[in-house]
């Protein structure tokens, strides 16, 4: 249970921000806040060494167990890896933060409140196995990350970067979503484990692909992938605790975790190969190619985030491969995943340090435009040794992490060229070709970033502060973070045994039952020339001389149309068509006329209502166990009739509500013929009432003109009267004769006593058994009475006013 409760630790820990904000005004509120990810980090550290072994811990809390929904943590080697993470990286995250945000000049309250749901959500999205729980927590990723990017909302940029960012996510979670239903629907249960078993029976099923779609737009909207990475750039208008931690190790990761979760579901499709491997491929070399053009510090940050989330994306792609091939244990496709996870793992390091550090050179040069930087090794030499750090790992050189894993992502790449399957022997010669492309492009931004950063000639002009170190507590993470990058190098084989390959394990449970099997050794030199060592040589000098001539060759990007841009495409979309186009479209129809919009409303629902009944056949007629009709059944109905006519016809409005009333007397009459003395008794309530409110209301009306429009007979309005009667006799009919699960009345006759200890039947239904409609009701007579109330006392406060200034 308490594992699950940890969950939400963070999101209940926001409840009591306001409060150390607005009492403890002599210590920042982060410290407060970095209790809960150092208690988190150390918790989950309990689990390493059992999960280390390949076991799992599962713990549930039912929400909704009559419709299979519930919380369930699960922890595996996958789910563990990305907790720690997120609770490693937030801690982290939140000391920097203390030192990047004054507590004398920002909301602090918010900022934490909104990181700590981001956080909470994070830890759900990565520990459900119930798929709809699953789904609660990544939409409140983009909820949260929608606070956190706006959170300087004053500013143009901040919300135009939310509101985008939350528009594409929140649209490819909607299709997740679909995705999700097919599979339970599929496979009968919300659970993912339960799910892994059923693959193979799943993978035959006709609308199998189409689930494997949808959930991948899911993924590929919040990891960035290629065509929907447009959001992330423009989330960088965010503080940069909030870049660090959403945009380098956390949310844009969560794409990555559904992707490798329900690879061992849809690994046997070939499309999910195609798809995963070339989609990812084809964002490693859009984002590369195109973070040489940006000017930006944390825009050059930004698309080399798109471009390494497409090489980890690419490489669980080419993992799937794995499940076609006879003896996999035994092929190169093994270390596609090993070197998916290890990646991703290096990324979380060297990108988060960049990310701080591109946060304290604004903050201490009051800029991050890479045109007026420069020279800052002297001034600021820390931050350049950890940028030097941080980049030359992103760029793939040793003696840093990421080198290890770019080595795994070339081999890789390069078995695609040699495997006989899904026509990879005509189109997998490209993947090696377009990864050394990447690559050398990712070589020249990480040197880009670095170089013209720190060295070169000092611009103090052009600087808006004079710039300097900054404060020791504000290069604690990145420090921290730079010094992982450097150690894993040396020991990459620890990191890999507690983390990598249990990992693995959950991503390829049909090839491996424990980590022990994942017989994988990580190393820098494995002796000889390889074919991968000499693409790394060619990356270096190729990207060297690029570099090096970058002046020369970067005006290439201006002749890219600047209007025939994903960006435009977007703005197009979002505000000329649905701005503009639909605003137009909308205004045929929205007239301000409640008339209009009811025969809109009731056509449709005919047209719904009555297609569905005859298409696929619903509609069915029988009499058996019907009642007689009696003769004055029959007169009753003509009385009905006869006042519905003259309510629509009559000529005065008395005449109209005496009519109505009419009506609704004969309702009630006909209660009494049915034995329902309670419903006839309430009936006659309300038409006294309802009568006497429209003479009173009327009475103050202007007097009744005859009009001639009025006057004359509408054989639209009469169609779409006639065709609303027409279905609700249907489905009264329809539902009469048709009852596919006996009727809940002898429950309720059986019960009524020994249950509920009431003798009225009617009254113990509407109290007890149906008490959320009474009391949804009564709410809603509350509201209503409340916004009644409020119109009066803005009309009277508008009459003192006038009166005072009269």
């Amino acid at each position: 249970m308490f594992q699950v409760l940890c969950i939400f630790i963070p999101i209940l820990a926001a409840l009591f921000m306001p409060f150390f904000y607005k009492k403890v005004r002599s210590i920042h509120t982060g410290w407060f806040v970095l209790i809960v990810p150092l208690f988190l980090v150390t918790f989950y550290a309990t689990f390493v060494p059992l999960i280390s072994k390949g076991e799992t811990e599962i713990a549930q809390l039912d929400w909704i167990p009559s419709l299979g929904i519930s919380f369930v943590s699960y922890l595996d080697g996958l789910s563990l890896l990305f907790s720690l993470l997120i609770s490693g990286i937030g801690a982290l995250v939140v000391l920097y933060s203390i030192y990047y945000l004054d507590r004398t000049v920002e909301q602090l309250h918010n900022f934490y409140i909104y990181l700590l749901m981001f956080m909470s959500a994070m830890l759900g999205v990565v520990q459900s196995d119930n798929m709809i729980t699953l789904y609660l927590f990544w939409e409140l990723t983009s909820i949260s990350s929608f606070l956190l990017i706006g959170y300087w909302f004053n500013r143009d940029k901040s919300r135009f970067g939310a509101l985008k960012s939350t528009l594409i996510t929140v649209g490819g979670g909607m299709m997740m979503l679909g995705g999700f239903v097919l599979l339970s629907i599929m496979g009968e249960t919300f659970s993912i484990r339960e799910l892994i078993e059923q693959a193979p029976q799943l993978a035959t099923n006709d609308t199998f692909v189409i689930a494997l779609i949808l959930i991948l737009l899911g993924a590929f909207t919040k990891s960035a992938q290629f065509p929907f990475y447009i959001w992330l750039p423009d989330a960088m208008e965010a503080p940069t605790p909030v870049s660090a931690y959403l945009h380098s190790a956390t949310m844009v990761k969560a794409g990555i975790y559904l992707v490798a979760r329900f690879t061992p579901i849809f690994a046997l499709s070939e499309v999910w190969v195609w798809l995963v491997a070339g989609i990812g491929l084809l964002t490693l070399f859009w984002g590369s190619f195109f973070a040489v053009k940006q000017t930006d510090l944390k825009g050059i940050l930004a698309f080399s985030t798109v471009s390494q989330l497409g090489l980890i994306m690419s490489l669980l792609g080419v993992s799937a491969i794995a499940y076609h091939v006879n003896g996999a244990q035994d092929t190169v496709f093994k270390y596609a995943a090993f070197a998916a996870i290890f990646h991703l793992i290096n990324h979380a390091t060297f990108k988060g340090s960049l990310f701080m550090i591109a946060g304290i050179v604004d903050h201490e040069t009051g800029t991050r435009d890479i045109r007026k930087l420069g020279g800052l090794m002297g001034l600021m030499p820390i931050s350049f040794t950890v940028a030097l750090i941080g980049s030359f790992s992103m760029a793939g050189l040793p003696p840093f992490n990421g080198f290890l894993s770019k080595e795994m992502f070339l081999t890789a790449m390069l078995s695609v060229a040699q495997f006989d399957l899904f026509n990879f022997t005509t189109w997998g010669v490209l993947f090696p070709i377009i990864a050394w492309v990447a690559s050398v492009f990712t070589f020249i931004y990480s040197f880009y970033f670095v170089f013209r950063t720190f060295t070169g000639k000092i611009k103090l002009e052009e600087l808006p502060k004079k710039p300097h170190e900054a404060p020791m507590g504000m290069l604690i993470s990145p420090v921290i973070l730079a010094s992982l990058v450097v150690a894993i190098f040396f020991i990459p084989n620890l990191i890999a045994d507690t983390f990598v390959k249990p990992a693995v394990v959950a991503i390829q449970p049909f090839l491996y039952t424990n980590p022990e099997q994942v017989d994988i050794h990580v190393a820098a030199w494995h002796g000889g020339i390889t074919p991968e060592l000499l693409m790394t040589i060619g990356i270096i000098i190729l990207g060297a001389i690029l570099f090096m001539t970058l002046a020369k060759w970067q005006k290439v990007y201006e002749a890219f149309p600047a209007k025939l841009t994903l960006n435009n495409l977007y703005d197009f979309i979002v505000y000329e068509f649905s701005d503009k186009w639909m605003n137009r479209f909308s205004k045929l129809y929205m007239t301000g006329s409640i008339r209009g919009y009811l025969t809109y409303m009731f056509t449709g629902i005919a047209i719904i209502v009555i297609g569905t009944l005859f298409i696929k056949d619903g509609f069915k007629v029988s009499f058996i166990g019907a009642s007689p009709i009696r003769l004055s059944q029959v007169l009753l109905i003509l009385v009905l009739v006869i006042g519905t006519v003259t309510t629509v016809f009559a000529k005065s409005r008395i005449t109209s509500i005496i009519a109505l009333g009419a009506v609704g007397y004969t309702v009630s009459l006909f209660f009494v013929m049915f034995n329902a003395p309670d419903l006839a008794l309430t009936q006659l309530v309300i038409e006294t009432i309802s009568v006497a409110l429209f003479l009173l209301a009327f009475y103050h009306l202007p007097k009744f003109q005859k009009v001639e429009e009025r006057t004359r007979f509408r054989f639209g309005r009469a169609f779409v009267s006639i065709a609303v009667g027409v279905m609700v006799t249907l489905v009264a009919l329809s539902a009469h004769s048709q009852k596919y699960i006996e009727s809940i009345a002898q429950y309720y006759k059986d019960t009524v006593y020994t249950l509920a200890g009431g003798g009225n039947i009617v009254n113990v239904i509407l109290v007890d058994y149906r008490g959320f409609d009474t009391l949804f009701e009564i709410t809603v007579l509350a509201i209503a009475g409340m916004a009644i109330y409020g119109m009066i006392k803005l009309r009277m406060s508008r009459k003192e006013k006038n009166y005072e200034n009269k």
